[in-house]
């Protein structure tokens, strides 16, 4: 009786659109009340999930984005990307989705990466000739290459509840991202082509390399992070701060898009963004408390493995579930409520926790731009002012090109596995 109020309130509230961390909190909550657990339960488990080193370089790590954001990161690394790729027909939408691949290894984030690189370039695709719907398109799907691409806020939850290191999930994500971004290239290419849009003059080698220095040091953060994590430089928690700090030189002292007198609204905003993070992390953990109380985890598990324990169909079960999930609920909350969950079925068939959760991260990354919650397409429909529905018919090529993308990522381990095993061991 109670499990069934706390799903169903759960769900009737997440329907009618309140937010996410409400959603859960007022259905744990009705939980609490009739099963006749005290309240005091609540702020325990809230502060039992965020009470995490590891979670420590979120902040950091958003701060850092924040910064590189607000020195003028976005037109240096388009820039760069449109001098390798613009002479390409269909160019500006693979300098687009390479855009984004770069971005990704700054901010992290997708809907950071869909507002920032689409500020930019769905107004400049379609000055350029582009259909505004397919420059929208692009844009929302290379998007979910960011959480993807170290570094990664979503890694570094799946390495706090898998207790795997962060700097290994990192690594883990870098061939899949790289993947999925040459994949949306091509197909970014192939309806160029069918559709005749325009291309670039052909960028000289001069002019690829000064958009190179300019872009420089936002590719070096990427690597800083990397290299320092896994040569045993600092830790994941240390490497936020690191970037906090570099970003801020660079944006002040080299890009010069920043200034000193920016620094608190950088501040107000990042810790807005840690501070309703942070909520969501301690609801689900609370929601997830009590899924694992009532068994619910063993039920899953026994419901799926009880289907069948053939590893190919256990696998294709777990992506059809979560790409379901990715499309109604936010990511962390997903991750945080489902993950230890899902975990057990898929090391029960043999997958590699890091794996399972590359797979399952690029699951809920899809879901961001698959209607009808896919929060990137909202974010896109809005800097272009484009219905939202034609928006969702757009993109229907990409979402078919990252499916194809996830199962070989989910049915290829070494994909996933190879670049870890090879830095970090096996």
């Amino acid at each position: 009786m109670e499990l069934t109020v706390l799903i169903s309130v759960f769900l009737v509230l997440m329907l009618v659109g309140v937010p996410i961390a409400f959603s859960l909190g007022i259905s744990s909550m009705a939980f609490l009340l009739l099963s006749d657990i005290s309240l005091t339960i609540i702020p325990q488990r809230m502060f039992g999930g965020i009470n995490s080193f590891v979670l420590l370089c979120i902040p950091g790590f958003i701060l850092a984005g924040n910064l590189m954001n607000s020195g003028k990161v976005t037109d240096r690394i388009i820039g760069f990307t449109n001098s390798v790729v613009g002479h390409i027909r269909g160019g500006l939408g693979l300098a687009n989705v390479g855009g984004s691949m770069i971005f990704g290894g700054i901010s992290g984030t997708a809907v950071a990466e869909a507002a920032s690189i689409g500020s930019v370039m769905i107004p400049g695709m379609a000055k350029a000739g582009y259909d505004k719907k397919f420059a929208a398109a692009v844009t929302s799907a290379a998007s979910t290459v960011g959480p993807i691409i170290p570094p990664s806020v979503p890694m570094i939850i799946c390495g706090s509840l898998a207790s795997v290191s962060v700097g290994r999930m990192f690594l883990a994500g870098a061939v899949p991202g790289i993947v999925m971004g040459l994949a949306m290239m091509l197909t970014a290419y192939l309806l160029a082509v069918k559709r005749g849009y325009p291309k670039e003059k052909r960028a000289t080698v001069r002019q690829i390399a000064s958009e190179g220095r300019k872009a420089f040091w936002a590719l070096l953060l990427t690597f800083i992070i990397l290299y320092g994590i896994v040569g045993g430089f600092f830790t994941a928690t240390e490497a936020s701060i690191v970037a906090s700090v570099y970003a801020l030189l660079v944006g002040i002292y080299v890009y010069k898009g920043m200034r000193w007198r920016d620094l608190p609204s950088i501040f107000t905003d990042t810790a807005l963004t840690t501070a309703s993070l942070m909520l969501l992390v301690g609801m689900a953990s609370l929601f997830g408390w009590i899924l694992t109380t009532q068994q619910v985890p063993e039920l899953v598990a026994d419901f799926i493995l009880g289907i069948t324990d053939n590893k190919v169909i256990v696998i294709l079960l777990l992506n059809i579930l979560l790409l379901f999930v990715g499309m109604f609920m936010e990511t962390i909350a997903a991750l945080i409520i489902l993950f230890p969950t899902l975990l057990d079925v898929a090391t029960s068939i043999g997958m590699d926790p890091v794996h399972f959760a590359v797979m399952m991260v690029l699951n809920l990354m899809i879901g961001l731009s698959t209607p009808p919650v896919g929060v990137c397409l909202f974010v896109v429909s809005e800097i272009g002012r484009i219905p939202m529905l034609r928006v969702a018919k757009a993109i229907v090529p990409f979402l078919i090109c990252n499916i194809i993308v996830l199962l070989l990522v989910s049915y290829v381990p070494i994909i996933s596995l190879w670049l870890p095993n090879l830095l970090m061991g096996e």
